[in-house]
């Protein structure tokens, strides 16, 4: 299934190497400062940088998905291949769960602020710009999104919820009928919030990317039920020391099972995958070698020979390279890493960004002479359904 993301926002916060300018519109999804977190693309953004991205999404005419990996999402994307490729193909992945930061702070990687889906809608209902925002929901449990709609537009904030709509049980086919999405894209809406279930909610997106005309699009999860007033969030200080999961199991016994379940992956991950990839940092000593990317086009493919350290200090080559093998619009690239000696987060991260850029396309990328060291560090990231294309 082909997923295109029309408009590629890539956002600067201090982090790397700089900018012309903080925000970029309409240009390729390689310029987006991510990171490869456990296999999840994650964008190092914090709030303001995410608020006015969808801002500036809302006014164009090309689908912008919104992903918010939280545990759960990452506890997902290890078994369900269809989940994991909706956090591949998204315009914007952030950080929504303290575990996701803690992580990304053990790996030593730029993640340094939580952003919640329900924290999205605060920071977009308050904000007090001449337009505001129009938004529809799906989802959410019988009468929760129209308590919602009406606590919203009474409000006369940042937000104007248009139209309101809960499918019932299915499956993501049997809430993808034409009736369904044309009642979404009548709304006009500029903003969809899906609250369906983590893993239904991102497949029906997935699978809705070019039927729905909704500009950006998220699943939220409970963010409806926070501003219906139905289930009462957390207080501030409970979130940020990453307690939160306690005080939804208080409010909603059900969800014991869901936190136990991803708790037991966080401990295997950190046992199996976190701490390897920790000590492997700290022990690597040498110095750099620099990356060179060479780049030799066929006349079916693009081969780039990736030789030294593919690391964070190198990325603008790298960035460079990639955007010269696309724009060459062959149907295959081929990366050779016989000469790579080692691989960081945030190379991996623009892989993962190439990869999407090149799906748009239709066209494959492909790995070649990778090396076991390589190899295992590919498998340490949860990478390696990357090595196994054909």
């Amino acid at each position: 299934m082909q997923v295109a993301g029309g408009l590629a926002i890539a956002l600067y916060d201090g982090v790397g190497p700089p900018k012309s300018a903080d925000v970029y519109q309409g240009i390729s999804d390689l310029t987006r400062h991510v990171y490869c977190l456990l296999g999840m693309p994650i964008d190092a953004v914090n709030m303001e940088s995410t608020l006015r991205a969808i801002n500036r999404a809302s006014s164009s005419a090309d689908p912008f998905l919104v992903s918010t990996a939280n545990l759960n999402y990452l506890a997902s994307s290890l078994t369900d291949a269809e989940f994991r490729e909706s956090l591949l193909q998204s315009d914007l992945s952030i950080a929504d769960g303290m575990p996701i930061v803690w992580i990304a702070r053990l790996l030593g990687l730029p993640i340094k602020e939580r952003i919640a889906g329900a924290d999205i809608l605060d920071g977009l209902r308050a904000r007090t710009s001449a337009r505001k925002l129009d938004v529809f929901f799906f989802g959410g449990a019988d009468g929760i999104a129209d308590l919602a709609r009406r606590i919203l537009n009474a409000d006369n904030g940042g937000l104007f919820c248009v139209g309101t709509l809960n499918p019932g049980y299915g499956t993501p086919d049997e809430m993808s009928s034409d009736a369904i999405i044309a009642t979404i894209n009548t709304s006009n809406a500029d903003f969809l919030v899906v609250a369906l279930g983590a893993s239904k909610g991102q497949t029906w997106l997935l699978r809705n990317h070019h039927r729905v005309r909704i500009p950006v699009r998220a699943h939220l999860g409970a963010a409806i039920n926070f501003q219906a007033g139905s289930v009462k969030r957390a207080p501030k200080m409970i979130r940020k020391a990453g307690l939160e999961w306690l005080w939804r199991i208080k409010q909603e016994r059900h969800l014991w099972i869901r936190y136990w379940r991803d708790g037991r992956t966080l401990l295997r991950l950190l046992r199996t995958r976190i701490l390897p990839l920790t000590w492997q940092g700290r022990r690597r000593g040498r110095a750099p070698k620099e990356l060179y990317i060479g780049l030799r086009p066929e006349k079916h493919s693009v081969v780039l020979q990736v030789s030294g350290d593919a690391i964070e200090p190198y990325i603008n080559h790298a960035i460079g390279r990639f955007q010269q093998a696309v724009d060459l619009a062959r149907p295959l690239v081929i990366l050779d890493l016989a000469a790579v000696r080692h691989i960081d987060q945030r190379f991996f991260g623009l892989i993962l960004m190439l990869r999407k850029v090149l799906h748009r396309r239709e066209a494959t990328l492909l790995f070649v002479r990778a090396s076991d060291r390589v190899r295992r560090l590919f498998q340490l990231n949860e990478l390696e359904f990357l090595l196994d294309t054909k």
